[in-house]
């Protein structure tokens, strides 16, 4: 309501503005800065499209002249080796029979490949399969293929029979190295080569399609001719590297490509360099495809139809670049017909005409800012308010709602699109405010009825009820009343749940209605809202919550003196989507918290009702660690004025309090419940009983077996009461020292040694009925009858402890104990020899190690954000304030405010619990003498010390858990004081 009062403030201030109003064209003068824009493109686009044909035209007439002359370049390479090789046939090399004839000839064929720079090699191939050549060496790169030592000009390559020789020359013919080949022969024989073929079915020079030669890996061609009357052919390889230097010679523009490749796209010439292969002894190979070079973009230029005379230029783009190109067809005499292809960037060709485009649009850029002065006062006058919508949007869009819309625009449509602008904002600055609201509030009992003050405030109703489902979903149970003004109606005046879930039929999204106060069903229902709101007749729009999965979790219902509007239902009707969702969500985050208490409350009763020695000591722990952590909340002055923890923080302290001895369910029975020093499942003093039993029986047999014998019956008697009195005072003392005093004297400990050294025989096999595990344990076996001491620390006794049970000095949880080689020490000698109390140095490992497992385990849960701090807090209850405690050593400075509270309040529970069978509960005086002198030892934090005194926790948490007779007077003052 308050948004639509806001609407019409607006819009009758508008009122004035509307009159002088005119539509939108009226105000386009823009029109002509627009209109020279478009001609100067168009001019400039004209320029640049004709100058580009022309451009193009001249690049094919240059290609054409490029074609004739690399045409004429190519004949020049070939004809003149087509009559070396006729000479070559009419010398006698071409009849020779032997390698002595044949090497007559190397003068010839030195000098012919002198005056033919581009032939590689000449060379004969003979009808009886024999083969003479003479091969150029230009190279340390030829060298290499070859083979050839350093200083070596030629190669003579000769087949003669089946003898083959690599025969190695220098410039001046002499011989450097002569080497045998015999696989030569075997791997080449001349009358297979298609040159030989070729030149004896001709009586002219023939010229092979250009190859890769094996001997060079150079690209070139073979000019073969037969020697008349014989079947001898002279050939000549010539190499085409010159028309790679022909092409980049001719390049139209330093970016173009010319390339000169054959019917099957096998390239014979490129104007890049390093377009062939690396050369590989002894293969052929084929010639690289047009598509193989470079990176590929010359695949389209070879799929370009060849042409001859006119060449226009054919543009398409390849690798991401734009080109122009063109392939012609090259007629050439004597050899097998080619094609050159042409690319050229067209960054490059179309340079001049760009700079005409250009200039053409800078000429109207002139004249457009010539305009401009009167193109922008024209166009301020109507993008001004236009632009401060866009503002507005943009407002709205970062979601910042905090100013209204007072855009004014003499343009019809801007100002009603201003109206509408600001209609929308309020209603989103609404809803965002009441999300945000729900958002912010984590308590569930908190928000039911903050969500129904702000609904009820922004709807501008008079009144709201919330019902949320029961656990079945059955029925609608009153959660909030709430009047306007956010004050609570009382619980009584709430309609019925029953009759308000039929005011909203079950597809549809809102029920909208009005009820008459004091008639059957839903009015009579309505008689107490309405004396409430002083009022005789209500209208209504309830709106159902719906959960994730659809179902109904809740309505809710505003009470109005009027029904509303429709677009005030659409606005409830969205804002019920996310008051459902908060509402659900905080539901099952409560149900979760619940769960959550209740297993570590389960975990911790299951901790104490292990052992009857632990008592209640989770349950209580917590306690007193919270009514410390209050005290210090509460404090205004001291070291703890400006101590406080949020809701998150006392969860935190919470859940710490009740999980601070988790790792106990790790920790053996036996050890925690271990009320003698022998005491392992059973009380072992039992089998030392026996034995001392059979030392009796033993003095008795031997007294009967001296009377037998002939020995004065009386002094035998006399002796065996003097035994039995000392085995009597041997097994009390044994015992006695089994129940674990304060302190046991070095004297006690000797006598302990000098009774458990006597002997007493054993004729059974003790390792009978044993497990596997006992067997492996024991020692050797030794024969029966054996005699063993009555007292012993055996083999089996120490149980050696396993790479699992030790803790790594680098360890990721900063533990640093001294941690016993043994697991376990069941020795007899041992534990009866324990010092204080009944616990050796394994077994109070084993006891303090429940600290290590409770760290580990707590350290493994996911915690959130706000309870990562639950480790930490838990697991340093043991820690001292000098860092001799256990298990990381930390000092009181490493260690959070809480963990130190938590560490008193676990003392002081463990000093005062009645509960535990091994011990008396302290008094409360004693308990808080005890713990002052740990203050004074620095193991307790002194402030806090004096804060759990001053401010009657100590006495509060007596009152309410310790038994009355042990609540007696505690001198605070005497506490208080330190020791000197």
């Amino acid at each position: 309501m308050n948004t639509k009062a806001a609407m019409g403030n607006h819009r009758k201030s508008s009122s004035v503005a509307r009159r002088f109003r005119f539509p939108l064209h009226v105000h386009i003068s823009t029109l002509f800065f627009l209109l020279v824009l478009a001609v100067g493109a168009s001019i400039a686009w004209v320029s640049y499209s004709r100058s580009a044909h022309m451009l193009e035209r001249a690049a094919g007439d240059l290609l054409v002249r490029i074609s004739r002359q690399t045409v004429v370049e190519t004949e020049i390479l070939l004809s003149p080796v087509g009559t070396t090789v006729r000479l070559l046939g009419l010398q006698p090399l071409a009849r020779a029979t032997t390698l002595a004839e044949r090497r007559q000839g190397l003068a010839s064929l030195r000098e012919a490949l002198i005056a033919s720079p581009s032939v590689t090699a000449f060379y004969v191939g003979y009808g009886d399969g024999d083969f003479f050549m003479l091969l150029r060496l230009a190279d340390d790169g030829d060298r290499k293929l070859v083979d050839a030592p350093p200083g070596a000009a030629y190669l003579i390559k000769s087949i003669d029979g089946d003898e083959g020789r690599f025969i190695y020359l220098d410039a001046d013919l002499n011989e450097l190295r002569n080497v045998l080949r015999p696989d030569y022969p075997r791997g080449y024989d001349p009358r297979q080569r298609s040159w030989y073929a070729e030149a004896l079915r001709h009586g002219e020079p023939v010229q092979t399609a250009p190859y890769l030669f094996a001997s060079t890996r150079r690209l070139g061609v073979t000019v073969a001719n037969r020697v008349a009357g014989s079947g001898a052919v002279v050939g000549a390889d010539i190499r085409l590297t010159t028309l790679d230097e022909t092409l980049r010679r001719q390049r139209i523009t330093p970016g173009s490509h010319l390339v000169l490749f054959d019917d099957e796209q096998r390239v014979v010439a490129y104007s890049e360099l390093g377009w062939l292969p690396e050369a590989r002894p002894g293969a052929e190979g084929e010639r690289p495809r047009v598509s193989d070079l470079g990176d590929g973009q010359l695949t389209a230029l070879a799929a370009t139809p060849a042409g001859e005379g006119e060449l226009p230029l054919t543009a398409f783009s390849t690798a991401g670049r734009r080109w122009h190109g063109a392939v012609a067809r090259l007629p050439v005499q004597g050899g097998r017909p080619m094609r050159l292809g042409v690319m050229i960037l067209d960054d490059e060709l179309l340079t001049d005409a760009r700079q005409v485009r250009n200039r053409a649009l800078l000429a109207t850029l002139l004249v457009m800012l010539a305009t401009l002065p009167l193109t922008y006062l024209t166009a301020r006058l109507v993008s001004r308010p236009i632009r401060a919508l866009a503002d507005e949007t943009a407002a709205i869009r970062s979601f910042d709602f905090t100013a209204d819309v007072a855009t004014r625009s003499v343009v019809r449509e801007v100002d009603d699109l201003a109206a509408d602008l600001a209609s929308m904002k309020g209603a989103v600055r609404h809803f965002l405010d009441i999300s945000a609201t729900m958002a912010r509030e984590s308590n569930f009992d908190r928000l039911l009825p903050r969500l129904v003050d702000e609904t009820v405030a922004v709807t501008g109703a008079r009144a709201g009820v919330l019902y949320l489902a029961d656990d079945d979903g059955a029925a609608l149970e009153l959660a909030s009343l709430r009047r306007a003004g956010d004050t609570n109606l009382p619980r009584d005046a709430a309609p019925d749940g029953a009759a308000m879930a039929g005011l909203v039929a079950s597809a549809a999204r809102s029920g909208v209605g009005s009820v008459d106060v004091g008639a059957d069903g839903v009015g009579r229902s309505c008689a107490g809202l309405a004396e409430a709101l002083e009022t005789t007749r209500l209208a209504y729009l309830a709106v159902p919550l719906l959960a994730r999965d659809q179902t109904r979790i809740g309505l809710l219902v505003l009470w109005f003196d009027a029904e509303p509007q429709r677009d005030l239902v659409h606005f409830v009707e969205a804002l019920s989507g996310a008051a459902a969702l908060s509402v659900e969500t905080q539901a099952l985050i409560r149900a979760q918290k619940r769960l959550f208490e209740s297993f570590i409350q389960m975990l911790a009763g299951a901790i104490d009702a292990k052992s009857p020695y632990t008592g209640g000591h989770c349950a209580r722990v917590p306690v007193l660690t919270k009514m410390l952590a209050r005290a210090a909340c509460d404090a205004t002055d001291g070291p703890f004025k400006d101590f406080q923890l949020g809701d998150d923080d006392w969860e935190a302290v919470h859940i710490a309090a009740w999980l601070h001895d988790c790792g106990k369910v790790a920790t053996p029975e036996s050890i925690v419940d271990k009320a003698t020093k022998l005491e392992l499942r059973y009380n072992r003093i039992h089998e030392i009983r026996m034995r001392f039993e059979v030392k009796k029986r033993d003095a008795e047999i031997a007294c009967l077996q001296a009377i037998a014998a002939g020995a004065d019956p009386a002094e035998a008697r006399t002796e065996l009461a003097r035994a039995h009195a000392r085995l009597d005072a041997d097994f009390a003392f044994v015992a006695a020292c089994n129940v674990g005093g304060e302190a046991m004297a070095a004297t006690d400990v000797e006598r302990l040694r000098q009774i458990g050294g006597q002997t007493w025989l054993r004729t059974l096999d003790d390792r009978l009925g044993l497990s596997e595990e006992e067997r492996r344990r024991l020692g050797p076996e030794r024969p029966l009858p054996a005699v063993e001491t009555l007292l012993a620390d055996k083999p089996e006794h120490r149980q050696a402890r396993g790479p699992d049970d030790r803790i790594a000095p680098d360890n990721r949880w900063g533990f640093r104990l001294n941690v016993p080689a043994l697991r376990h020490n069941h020795g007899e000698l041992t534990n009866l020899s324990v010092g204080r109390g009944t616990l050796t140095d394994e077994d109070r490992y084993t006891i303090n190690e429940h600290i290590v497992q409770t760290i580990r385990m707590l350290d493994a849960l996911p915690f959130p954000r706000h309870l990562r701090a639950v480790p930490e807090i838990a697991g340093g209850h043991h820690e001292k304030m000098d860092g001799t405690g256990y298990p990381r050593g930390l000092t009181g400075g490493e260690m959070s405010p809480v963990a130190r509270m938590m560490a008193i309040a676990d003392i002081f529970e463990a000093l005062t619990a009645a509960d535990r069978p091994y011990k008396k509960g302290k008094t409360l005086s004693e308990a808080i003498a005890i713990m002052a002198r740990m203050r004074d030892e620095g193991h307790i934090d002194p402030d806090l010390f004096a804060l759990f005194l001053q401010s009657g926790v100590f006495r509060e948490y007596a009152e309410a858990h310790m038994s009355a007779d042990h609540v007696d007077e505690v001198d605070v003052d005497a506490a208080l004081a330190r020791a000197g």
